[in-house]
C-alpha cells in the first residue's frame, strides 16, 4: 500500500544559478496594529494611537461547525505495475518454491488527500496531485469522496490542470450537499487568522489554526504558479487539496505544499490563493480550455552574484538563460543574457515573477517588455504565445540537462602558470583547438577557452565548474583566447565588480550563464 498522500514538499532553490549545467554541488477575526507603535508628532498635530483589536477569537468552534460538513476526504485506488524478480535467479536455487517468474506484476495502491464541496450539486475541488497516479506504471482506477458523516460517493473527474495543480470532481447525491465559497485572497494580510480543515495522515475532519505568515510567497520552485499564501497553521501529509478559511468562512487558499526538512509540519505551509484558483476551477467545471501565455525563455532570479557580475541592482528582474528558437521571446528579440525587469507595465519581482505575469497574459496579446542588455535599458514588443502542456515543456531541447561523468577529453591537466584566471577565478584554462573540440564533442570551429583545472576552494569550484567546460564568453564578450579572458577579468575589477559572468558550455548540454565571484 502506498503511503498517505503528502502535500508537495518544497525545497528552496538556493543554488538555482548552476542548477542545470553545474548540478551536483551540495546545495536539499482580524488583527490590529502593533502594540507600542511609535506615534509621529509635530508642532501642528498629533496622531492618536490606534488601539489594537482583540487577537484570537474566544473559539473557532462555531466557524468550524459551519464549515466542516463541506470538507471531504479523497481517496484513490490505483493499479501499479511492478517488475518482479526471482531472488534466487542465477543460482542453483532458481527453481526453489516453484520457480518464481520474473516480469511485470500488478499491485494495488491507495492515496489519500483532502477536498471541499463548492456547490450543492456536488462539485468538489482538490489538488491535481491528489488524484494523479504516481509514475508512468500506475493508473488511477477509482476516486472516492468520503463525507464527514462517513457517507461515501464515487467521484467522476471533471477536469484537471497540472500547471496550477488543481482538479475538479463531481459526486451525485439524492439531496443538496453542504458547500463553501471562495473568498478574495487579495484582501489577505500578514497576521490575519486562518483555519485549515483536512485529512492529515488519514485522520478526517482535522482542524488547525494559525495566521497568514506571508502573501504571494515565491518558494523558488519555479513555474507559472509559484505564488502562494504562507501560513503557520499545521499542514501535514493528507492535507493536500483541503481549504484554508478566513474568519468570514470563505476559502482564501487551497493547501498545497509544505517546506519541511523532516517531512512533518514545521509551521511553513503554502496554499494556492483563491484569486488564482477560483477562475481556473470555474473553467474546469464548464469544460473550457485553459490557455496561458508563453514567451519561450528559460529564466532564473537575479541572485546577488548575478547582479554583481552584471553591475545592476540586486533582486531586480529575472535573468534569461536560454531562448527557444521560433517562440514569442525569440521573435521579439530577447537574447540569452538579458535581464527582464518589466512586462506590460508590471514590474518583475520575486513575488510577481516573469512566469506568473506571462502565464496570466492572454495568448496573442502584444505587450512591451523592458529589459537590461549589456548595462543598457531597452524596450521590445512581444506577441505572447500559447503555453504548451507540461509534458511538452518537459521535452524541450533548450532545457535539457544531461550530465556526462568522467574526464571529458584525453589530455592530461597542464599548468599554464600563475596567470590572472588562476589567481582571480581559481580556474586554469587552455586555448581551444580542433583536436580538443573533437574530444569534447563540439564543432572544430568552436570558439572559446577550455577549463583545464579548477581550484575546489574557489567560487568556480563551489559552483561546479570542471575540467572540459568551455568558456564561450565573459561579461557578454565572446572569447577566443586566454588573453581575452584576462582582459575581461581586468575590466570587471576596474569597474569594481565583485563577480564576472561566464557563459559555459558542457558536453551534451546547452550553454548556461554562471556568475563567478572574483578573488
Amino acid at each position: 500500500m502506498k503511503e498517505t498522500e503528502d502535500v508537495k514538499p518544497v525545497r528552496y532553490a538556493y543554488g538555482v544559478t548552476t542548477a542545470l549545467l553545474l548540478g551536483g554541488a551540495a546545495l536539499s477575526l482580524a488583527t490590529g496594529h502593533p502594540v507600542g507603535a511609535q506615534i509621529a508628532q509635530n508642532e501642528a498635530s498629533q496622531i492618536n494611537p490606534i488601539v489594537p483589536k482583540a487577537g484570537a477569537p474566544a473559539s473557532f468552534a462555531d466557524l468550524t461547525q459551519q464549515l466542516a460538513p463541506a470538507v471531504v476526504n479523497i481517496s484513490t485506488r490505483q493499479k501499479v505495475q511492478v517488475q518482479a524478480a526471482n531472488p534466487f535467479a542465477g543460482t542453483p536455487f532458481a527453481d526453489l518454491f516453484g520457480g518464481q517468474q520474473e516480469g511485470p506484476q500488478t499491485r494495488e495502491a491507495q492515496s489519500l488527500g483532502s477536498g471541499f464541496i463548492v456547490s450543492a450539486d456536488g462539485y468538489v475541488v482538490t489538488n491535481n496531485h491528489v488524484i494523479t497516479a504516481e509514475g508512468g506504471r500506475a493508473q488511477v482506477e477509482s476516486i472516492t469522496v468520503t463525507m464527514p458523516n462517513g457517507d461515501e460517493y464515487p467521484a467522476k473527474l471533471v477536469g484537471r490542470d497540472a500547471a496550477s495543480d488543481l482538479a475538479v470532481l463531481k459526486i451525485s447525491s439524492p439531496r443538496p450537499l453542504p458547500f463553501v465559497k471562495f473568498g478574495d485572497s487579495r484582501n489577505a494580510r500578514v497576521g490575519d487568522w486562518v483555519i485549515a480543515i483536512g485529512n492529515p495522515f488519514g485522520l478526517g475532519g482535522t482542524v488547525t489554526s494559525g495566521i497568514i505568515s506571508a502573501v504571494y510567497r515565491n518558494t523558488g520552485a519555479g513555474g507559472a504558479y509559484d505564488r502562494y499564501l504562507q501560513t503557520d497553521a499545521s499542514i501535514n501529509r493528507g492535507n493536500s487539496g483541503g481549504p484554508m478559511f478566513d474568519m468570514k468562512g470563505q476559502v482564501i487558499g487551497i493547501n498545497n505544499a509544505i517546506f519541511s526538512p523532516t517531512g512533518g509540519s514545521v509551521g511553513i505551509g503554502f496554499a494556492i490563493p483563491a484569486e488564482i484558483a477560483a477562475p481556473i476551477v470555474d473553467k474546469l467545471k464548464s469544460g473550457e480550455a485553459i490557455d496561458r501565455g508563453y514567451l519561450g525563455v528559460r529564466i532564473q532570479p537575479v541572485t546577488e552574484d548575478l547582479a554583481d557580475s552584471l553591475g545592476i541592482p540586486h533582486n531586480r528582474g529575472e535573468f534569461v538563460q536560454a531562448v527557444e528558437p521560433g517562440a514569442a521571446g525569440a521573435n521579439a528579440g530577447i537574447k540569452p543574457g538579458d535581464v527582464v525587469v518589466r512586462v506590460d507595465g508590471q514590474d518583475v519581482t520575486r513575488e510577481q515573477t516573469l512566469s506568473y505575469i506571462v502565464a496570466n497574459t492572454a495568448p496573442g496579446k502584444r505587450v512591451p517588455i523592458d529589459l537590461i542588455r549589456d548595462g543598457r535599458r531597452m524596450t521590445l514588443t512581444a506577441t505572447i504565445g500559447k503555453r504548451p502542456s507540461e509534458e511538452e515543456l518537459a521535452q524541450q531541447s533548450f532545457d535539457t540537462d544531461q550530465d556526462q561523468g568522467g574526464d571529458p577529453f584525453n589530455q592530461p591537466p597542464q599548468r599554464q602558470g600563475q596567470g590572472l584566471s588562476e589567481n582571480s577565478l581559481g580556474v586554469s584554462v587552455l586555448p581551444m583547438n580542433p583536436q580538443i573540440a573533437r574530444q569534447l564533442g563540439v564543432a572544430d570551429d568552436t570558439r572559446g577557452v577550455v577549463v583545464n583545472a579548477v581550484d575546489p576552494s574557489s567560487d568556480a569550484g563551489r559552483k561546479g565548474l570542471r575540467r572540459g567546460d568551455i568558456l564561450l564568453s565573459a561579461n557578454n564578450r565572446s572569447l577566443a583566447t586566454i588573453a581575452e579572458l584576462e582582459t575581461a577579468i581586468r575590466e570587471a575589477k576596474s569597474a569594481s565588480r565583485e563577480a564576472i559572468l561566464l557563459r559555459v558550455q558542457r558536453r551534451g548540454q546547452p550553454p548556461i550563464y554562471v556568475p563567478i565571484r572574483l578573488r
